[in-house]
């Protein structure tokens, strides 16, 4: 494999310093680094500490003062309320600067933390862009999180201010957060000063002597102007989901993070300035941390903000409506939406009442892009199916098809080849090289590339245990996979996904791949169950598509035929259940963990990002019913 990609990547293989100075090149600094990484007394890396920048300006500012002061940077469309607008770069740009002289008048200065607790609305992408411009820490915290949940974050990063709305809206019900927030401060030991509450119609707030109204503070406020902070200075805190005990922190620094983000526009998603970019997640994860707010905005590409769901609001047919209002470029969403679409629209009918002309790849990514859902988009789509694949530590893509730079043969099953900056790496449990085709833990050679975490937050201790201590001089990604001789990266799933048979080391993965590919399979779940004999066995649960016609058991037959007849009877996945629904974390994650729990009769340690934590009764009592 030969070409523009393989030159960019051995350029960064050959000197990661440089090349990362080089693309440092992309952004107007205050101050440009010297130097491209440096190491601390830990031993921990950090990008451009030299520098001075500001993130708000990079989104917004420096457009502006280039004259794209009236292209469309922000389009909010809400199915779930009804409600659509847009802002323009100079719009966006003086609501968020007043919204930064509020918390600014109430103390917030750099290095201070805000939480920020909201449902998907501009004032969301405001409010992180307001603490970006004063240099306050932002950690945004899923609307709607148990209390409980959203007091540990509080103590953890102890907020000056938390910023929320009276309620989210979600497809039949409206939950209003201000009583969530109330508990979540009696619970808390850390004591916020204020809340800043944005008040929406299908739900008001009652205000206490601590609360105030996010509008009636903007009709006085004078606007802020970015404070300048250091490369190193940290951007914003990432609560990775936990089921007990202090949530990992993941920390994001300013100057890496915008030199990240910008490549990724260009070398992942092949975008140009001026185009429309939608990554239909939430602003609470990753992905819309990176894809919604941040790199679109730096890149001067117009982002989608959306307040709903790909099926219900009002149908399968709702990610293509936007599409074609919008004229979007590139979306970019989980492989679990675009199953969710396929059950209830197995033949794509919805996709052919809309004009999706404008719309050149699709992007899939947050969990493993099973082959069947990449053959159903491919076919009904006639578009590129884009696998990539990243975490929430490392804020964007590990390795993905670079289209900024060239575009690859796709694999299904591989998110493709190791993005430039990534020095991807499969080690055996001894910490030796594997072969091709061999799977082992997938790991990165340190330094990790700008964007990636330099530490949990104030839990360095952990951040080493965690990621760096396994491989000395590698950073523990947790998934397994392997490298084929074509150097395309194949990831298996998570490392604790690989079941003991009798002593065979054996993927779920590659199980579910097969149960995955029938055609009455919407999808899957295959996990490992404990068994006296032979120490573990596979069992899967599968959710059929709404057109399914015919007895759920001869699907489960043919299923156990077909894993016997492709990895052999060593597999002995023997026992399948029908399910209506699987759990899923509120990003669309399989929850295998604990299915696997719930058939073991372990304690069920549910995430706080769930779902539907009642799905499990449900589960329970189908399986009671067989």
């Amino acid at each position: 494999m030969q070409g523009n990609y393989q030159q960019q990547y051995q350029s960064f293989i050959h000197d990661p310093g440089e090349f990362w100075l080089t693309q440092a090149k992309r952004i107007p600094w205050f101050k440009a680094p010297q130097h491209a990484y440096t190491q601390d007394n830990d031993g921990l890396y950090h990008w451009y500490a030299d520098s001075q920048l500001n993130s708000c300006y990079l989104a917004l500012d420096q457009h502006v003062a280039a004259g794209f002061g009236e292209q469309t940077a922000l389009i909010y469309d809400s199915p779930v309320t009804d409600s659509k607008c847009t802002y323009s770069y100079l719009q966006l740009q003086q609501e968020v600067a007043k919204f930064a002289g509020v918390m600014q008048s109430l103390g917030v200065v750099k290095g201070d933390r805000v939480v920020i607790y909201m449902p998907m609305i501009p004032q969301a992408v405001i409010g992180m862009l307001a603490c970006a411009r004063l240099g306050a820490i932002h950690s945004v915290v899923f609307g709607g999180f148990a209390a409980h949940e959203l007091a540990v974050r509080i103590d953890d990063a102890k907020p000056k201010l938390i910023l929320s709305a009276s309620c989210g809206v979600e497809v039949n019900s409206v939950i209003a957060y201000k009583p969530l927030i109330d508990n979540a401060k009696k619970l808390a030991e850390h004591k916020v000063a204020h809340s800043i509450i944005y008040q929406r119609k299908h739900s008001t707030a009652k205000l206490n002597a601590t609360d105030i109204d996010w509008e009636q503070a903007m009709q006085t406020a004078e606007p802020a102007d970015v404070v300048p902070v250091a490369g190193d200075h940290p951007l914003y805190i990432l609560y990775t989901s936990g089921t007990t005990g202090t949530p990992k922190g993941v920390i994001r620094e300013n100057a890496g993070h915008a030199v990240a983000m910008h490549y990724s526009m260009e070398t992942v998603y092949g975008m140009q300035p001026g185009e429309v970019f939608w990554a239909a997640s939430d602003i609470g994860w990753v992905v819309g941390h990176s894809y919604i707010v941040y790199a679109p905005l730096m890149f001067r590409c117009t982002t989608v903000l959306y307040e709903g769901k790909p099926v219900r609001t009002p149908d399968a047919s709702a990610f293509w409506r936007v599409v074609e209002e919008y004229q979007v470029n590139a979306l970019f969403s989980a492989p679990t939406a675009f199953r969710a679409i396929k059950k209830e629209d197995p033949t794509a009918e919805g996709f052919k009442k809309y004009d999706t002309t404008s719309l050149k790849r699709l992007f899939l990514a947050g969990e493993r892009l099973d082959p069947a859902t990449y053959a159903w988009l491919t076919e009904h789509t006639q578009l590129p199916v884009l696998d990539h694949w990243w975490q929430t530590e490392t804020g964007w893509a590990i390795a993905c098809n670079p289209i900024g730079i060239e575009q690859l043969n796709t694999k299904p099953g591989s998110a493709t080849v190791p993005t430039p900056g990534f020095d991807v790496q499969i080690l055996n449990v001894d910490g030796s090289q594997c072969a091709a085709n061999e799977q082992g833990a997938v790991v990165i050679k340190l330094p990790l590339p700008p964007g990636c975490l330099p530490t949990i937050w104030q839990n360095t201790k952990r951040y080493k245990a965690g990621y760096l201590s396994e491989y000395p001089g590698y950073y523990l990604t947790g998934d397994g996979g392997y490298l084929d001789d074509d150097g395309y990266l194949f990831i298996m799933g998570r490392t604790d996904d690989v079941i003991n048979v009798a002593g065979h080391r054996l993927s779920t993965g590659e199980m579910e791949e097969i149960v995955a590919a029938h055609p009455a399979v919407a999808e899957c779940a295959v996990f490992g169950v404990n068994d006296s004999l032979k120490g573990q066995l596979p069992m899967a649960m599968i959710v059929l598509k709404n057109d399914f016609i015919g007895n759920p058991t001869d699907v489960e037959q043919q299923l156990i035929l077909a894993v016997r007849n492709q990895i052999g009877a060593i597999a002995c996945l023997k026992n399948i259940v029908s399910v209506e629904r699987l759990p899923k974390t509120r990003s669309g994650k399989i929850l295998r963990k604990n299915l696997r729990q719930l058939i073991d009769g372990d304690e069920l340690q549910i995430p706080s990002t769930i779902d539907d934590a009642s799905i499990f009764n449900e589960i329970s009592q189908q399986l009671n019913d067989r």
